[in-house]
């Protein structure tokens, strides 16, 4: 049975893990493998989950992990940028097991988070363009398209774009 769960120290590694693969899986057809490393070692390693898993702030409200037989099979993290909204800043799966509810369960989590603990009146997600599997999942859970801009973590030379997405929550 998968549980959702506000990830700890025990869940580190596979969030780690659970990140990476499904951060070469989502985006190998748009970045070079390169941009794709340099993500996967700034944002995914241990060092850096560790301290984000037992850091607790309205900014970053920490790690959600979806969890079944002790696995880590997902993660979702978001935090607050303003008074009124929240965002969510990471929501990544094991790409075996997308298309079972794990994603939207994830989100709920982060959603529910936001509105009744940091009391967020709506919501923002940023989504890479052509990400074929995020713009649809967060299209169907209300999100509404607003405007385009840089993508974060460009380097020189590189100009991918994110879409910027919105709901009220």
């Amino acid at each position: 049975m998968i549980q959702v769960v506000k990830a700890n120290v025990h869940h580190v590694q596979g969030i780690a893990d659970v990140c990476s693969v499904a951060t070469r899986a989502t985006y190998k057809d748009i970045y070079t493998p390169e941009y794709i490393e340099r993500v996967i070692k700034k944002f995914y390693n241990p060092a850096r989950i560790l301290t984000e898993v037992t850091y607790s702030g309205k900014d970053w409200g920490g790690y959600f992990a979806a969890v079944e037989n002790n696995e880590v099979i997902g993660a979702c993290g978001g935090g607050m940028i303003s008074d009124i909204a929240g965002e969510v800043y990471v929501l990544y799966l094991d790409p075996r097991r997308r298309n079972e509810g794990i994603g939207t369960k994830l989100l709920e989590a982060v959603s529910h988070q936001q509105k009744y603990e940091f009391h967020a009146k709506e919501q923002w997600v940023s989504v890479q363009e052509g990400n074929t599997k995020g713009i649809p999942f967060y299209e169907a859970r209300g999100f509404v398209y607003q405007h385009k801009q840089a993508g974060y973590g460009n380097g020189e030379a590189e100009n991918d774009s994110s879409l910027r997405y919105h709901r009220y929550l």
